[in-house]
């Protein structure tokens, strides 16, 4: 009995997953731009979050990248507040789909799917056959699991925990979350509890406060995505626990009434009682969202009040590209862009210097962070570009014309700086992977050349926003050195392979980390030029 049940759990949770990936692929990789988007206001946030759990089939999915988005600015509290509650209404999906018994027609589903997995080449036809695969594997697995837990009908202590849960609700409330928890799906959840209700193993009254615990759990997968991320992200995520929380006790308040409220539906709607839970599921989500709405103010000041702290969030978006100045003063609209050039500068510099961090400390954490920076900057070179390209079809000085030229190369020799933070971030990543030990003193070399090259951009970006020539001479007199340290360090490093001080796999690690920083340099020294000629 526990085999099958584990069984089909296993491959039920195997599947949404699959049929979550295929929908997500079929929808294009544009899910976190419709959040980003469309999340104006709560009502709008409550619409999105319910859209894009229902394409994904994951509440827990869209509340991690929800929380993902918090983390990297790109979404404000308030925002993921909505998000979060449309999410919790669009997981209750799943549980309406467990309701219609399609359960004899899974087998061919199955098929139909595999087929265009297997024997279509086309991308579109082959993620219709992801979903169709993993929707049938759904109710296979759940077959299995209502087969596997028959024999409970039976089982004395079983019998005396249902009876508990009915007598005893709050009981209830806690098997549900434990149970999610450790599953880490309310829809795998919510599926036992409509196949034990199904089996008339429990009583509806019993089923209820399971269902509400259900909700209590699934919360548990954002927080662990929050743990090591940003002050705001880890308030979007208690945000998620405490809304679920007060609506739990809402509902056990009125948990007879409710009670008598989902058979009055069966009974007008003629609902099976799998589809009974499913009613009640998604009403519980809709009643606690509508009375919640209201008050996301309050819940956005509560969770900053719980978890206190200045949160240094890499802002994607622009802060100085005002549009309305394109026309009405474009040497001031110049002014701008150059002001968030430099700002793409302080972030390229800023990964520089949590990469000198992990290669001294080997901390795989601040990985996360440099790939936020690098994203943050193709962002600003995207939209900065744009903005200049705007500007150029406005009359300009021949002072402000040169400026304008300027920033176009430097935003292309900042893209590039942060391209190579990230190769050498690979390189980090490799040396670790695959356990490549790098000499002492190979270290020692890497952080000196590391920290000069950091001072090089630092200088370089700074004569930038000054447009400070006689420090964007010292720039290329510096990036020179690095020429220089580039080519002995490359000798020694070859002395040390020879006397078999250092891997071949260190030699290469080596060399590719100092190339990367040599090309930083030769960035930098590409900036300070715009700003000498």
């Amino acid at each position: 009995m526990i085999f099958q049940f584990l069984g089909g759990l296993g491959l039920f949770l195997f599947a949404i997953k699959f049929m979550g990936d295929g929908l997500q692929k079929a929808a294009g990789d544009r899910l976190r731009d419709i959040l980003d988007k469309f999340t104006t206001n709560p009502l709008m946030g409550v619409l999105v979050g319910i859209i894009v759990t229902v394409l994904i089939q994951s509440s827990s999915g869209t509340t991690v990248i929800t929380v993902g988005l918090v983390s990297a600015g790109l979404m404000k509290l308030r925002q993921a507040i909505g998000v979060i509650m449309g999410a919790n209404i669009g997981t209750t999906i799943t549980a309406f789909i467990i309701g219609i018994d399609v359960g004899a027609y899974a087998y061919p589903i199955m098929a139909v799917g595999a087929i265009c997995l297997f024997f279509f080449k086309k991308s579109i036809i082959q993620n219709i056959g992801q979903v169709l695969f993993g929707f049938a594997g759904l109710f296979i697995g759940l077959e299995l699991m209502s087969g596997g837990m028959k024999p409970l009908r039976d089982w004395q202590p079983f019998i005396d925990l249902t009876i508990q849960m009915s007598d005893v609700p709050i009981l209830g409330v806690l098997v549900g979350t434990i149970f999610t928890l450790i599953v880490q799906s309310s829809s795998a959840t919510v599926g036992i509890l409509q196949g034990l209700y199904a089996e008339d193993l429990i009583s509806l009254h019993g089923a209820l406060p399971v269902l509400f615990g259900d909700n209590i759990g699934t919360t548990i997968t954002a927080i662990l995505a929050a743990l090591g991320a940003s002050i705001a992200a880890k308030r979007a995520a208690a945000t998620h626990l405490l809304f679920n929380v007060v609506g739990t006790i809402i509902f056990m308040l009125i948990l007879g009434l409710f009670t008598n409220y989902v058979e009055w539906i069966a009974g007008l709607l003629n609902l099976e009682p799998k589809m009974q839970i499913a009613f009640a599921h998604g009403t519980f989500n809709v009643i606690n969202t509508l009375v919640q709405l209201p008050f996301i103010g309050v819940w956005a000041y509560v969770v900053t009040k719980l978890i206190p702290g200045e949160d240094s969030v890499i802002e994607y978006k622009p802060k100085f590209l005002d549009k309305n100045l394109i026309v009405k003063s474009p040497s001031i609209a110049l002014g701008q862009a150059k002001m968030e050039v430099v700002r793409m500068g302080e972030y390229s510099i800023l990964g520089l210097e949590e990469t000198l961090t992990i290669l001294k400390t080997a901390d795989t954490k601040l990985v996360g962070k440099v790939e936020q920076l690098e994203e943050a900057i193709n962002n600003l070179d995207r939209q900065s570009t744009e903005y200049l390209i705007e500007l150029s079809k406005q009359s300009l000085s021949n002072h402000d014309s040169q400026l304008h030229h300027a920033l176009f190369d430097n935003i292309r020799d900042i893209e590039r700086i942060g391209d190579h933070v990230e190769n050498i971030i690979e390189l980090l990543q490799y040396k670790d992977s695959n356990r490549v030990r790098l000499s002492d003193q190979a270290l020692k070399e890497l952080e000196d050349m590391f920290i000069f090259t950091l001072a090089t951009v630092k200088m370089a970006i700074e004569s930038l926003d000054k447009q400070d020539r006689s420090l964007a001479q010292q720039v290329v007199e510096k990036e020179n050195e690095i020429d220089n340290m580039e080519r002995r360090l490359r000798k020694l490093h070859i002395k040390r392979l020879n006397e078999g001080v250092c891997s071949g796999s260190a030699g290469i690690v080596f060399a590719d980390i100092v190339s990367n920083l040599e090309r930083i340099g030769d960035h930098a020294s590409n900036i300070a030029e715009t700003v000498i000629s």
